[in-house]
């Protein structure tokens, strides 16, 4: 494959797939020293980037391969990819999800008239049981990432942001199984070489890094993460052999750093954003990449979030910014205690949202009273002055 027929795909692509903006940020350009560009692959058709590879795939099969079907195995955002294109195609389609994938990503799956089959705990579980359904059925395997067409149009992103941002410096991607950088790679380096291109990954699964470094594709052990979008034990041989020869480094942020940068978006630019998608912008927030005064595109690759999910990002947001605290404080138990402790919480600026009275416990001895207060606050500093001005009035208190 070739920056040739990444063009040719964009041309058959172009009446099903948008054309995403590219939405310059002067809040995150300000907090990098960076012009930096989002592009919104969010808020594409099915909610990611996804529908750009598979569309492109299916829509490249034969007649007598439509007639049997497509199937294919994720853990979110390609199955909707394939499902819609499928469904655009009015071809039959079976995607297998891993067993906690978020009810929000099987219903949208489903929504689009596929067959959603949940099995094992990961998405290489899946893929495993997808492969064994399809020698049965006869049906194509639509892969998320290690396959030629989907790579290819994935590419097409590439070809819009040097029609959008001409003089772009460089372009940061999260890498999951590869596919998505690999895409934009092709595209960039055979038309700019000295475009620069980093990936992103989760310090979770740190699978295409560590391939990297031992020179083969290997599968690495995972450990939970909220990027679900991007959590693959093992890159594909094509992906990795792409990556090798076009991307300039991969670099890697943590659960936190995405938590936040997530919030951040969400605050700032008003975009609701999956853990996948901000971790791009997560690596250039907190200083990963060697830029400075550069004009910067950050792709935001998905934005499929479980709406139960929100309230648990926003939380774990506010925590790690300073925005949210949660103390221990025995009181004694008489009247007037209590409403002391709030004139001090109310006189240091600080919003209660939560008290929880604890009358019984290991610290709590008789005639005392443990309180669990959980305050809105403005950053690390003020938790801070508030905990010493807690500390100065009472002999017991923990921050949680």
């Amino acid at each position: 494959m070739n920056l040739e027929d990444i063009v040719i795909a964009r041309e058959k692509i172009k009446e099903t797939i948008h054309e995403t903006v590219l939405d310059y940020s002067e809040t995150f350009s300000n907090l990098t020293n960076n012009d930096i560009y989002l592009k919104l692959e969010n808020i594409q058709k099915t909610g990611s980037f996804k529908v750009r590879g598979a569309f492109n795939k299916i829509n490249s099969l034969t007649k007598e391969e439509l007639a049997k079907g497509v199937i294919a195995a994720s853990a979110g955002n390609h199955a909707q990819g394939v499902a819609y294109s499928a469904r655009t195609l009015n071809i039959p389609c079976t995607i297998v999800m891993p067993e906690g994938a978020p009810i929000s990503k099987i219903l949208a799956t489903e929504n689009y008239g596929a067959k959603v089959v949940l099995a094992g705990e990961t998405f290489d579980d899946a893929n495993a049981h997808a492969l064994k359904l399809q020698k049965t059925t006869g049906a194509t395997f639509i892969h998320a990432f290690n396959d030629e067409g989907v790579i290819i149009g994935q590419g097409t992103i590439g070809l819009e942001i040097l029609e959008q941002l001409p003089d772009v410096d460089a372009i940061v991607v999260p890498i999951g199984g590869g596919g998505l950088i690999s895409g934009i790679a092709t595209a960039i380096k055979e038309t700019n070489p000295d475009i620069k291109i980093y990936g992103v990954e989760t310090t979770a699964i740190p699978s295409m890094k560590q391939s990297i470094s031992e020179n083969m594709p290997i599968m690495v052990d995972a450990l939970p993460t909220m990027a679900d979008g991007i959590a693959v034990k093992q890159p594909g041989d094509k992906t990795f052999e792409m990556i090798q020869k076009y991307v300039d480094d991969i670099v890697l942020v943590d659960e936190t750093e995405i938590a936040r940068s997530m919030l951040l978006l969400l605050e700032r630019n008003k975009l609701l954003v999956e853990g996948s998608g901000a971790a791009a912008l997560a690596a250039l927030i907190y200083g990963k990449l060697p830029l400075k005064n550069k004009k910067v595109v950050s792709i935001v690759s998905g934005g499929n979030v479980d709406v139960n999910f929100i309230s648990k990002i926003i939380e774990r947001g506010l925590v790690e910014s300073g925005r949210y605290a949660t103390f221990k404080i025995i009181l004694p138990d008489k009247p007037g205690e209590l409403e002391k402790l709030l004139h001090g919480i109310a006189e240091a600026d600080a919003n209660i949202r939560q008290i929880i009275h604890h009358h019984v416990g290991k610290d709590v001895l008789p005639g005392y009273v443990q309180v669990e207060l959980s305050i809105e606050t403005k950053n690390k500093e003020h938790i801070n002055q508030i905990e010493e001005m807690l500390k100065e009035k009472y002999m017991n208190v923990e921050s949680v």
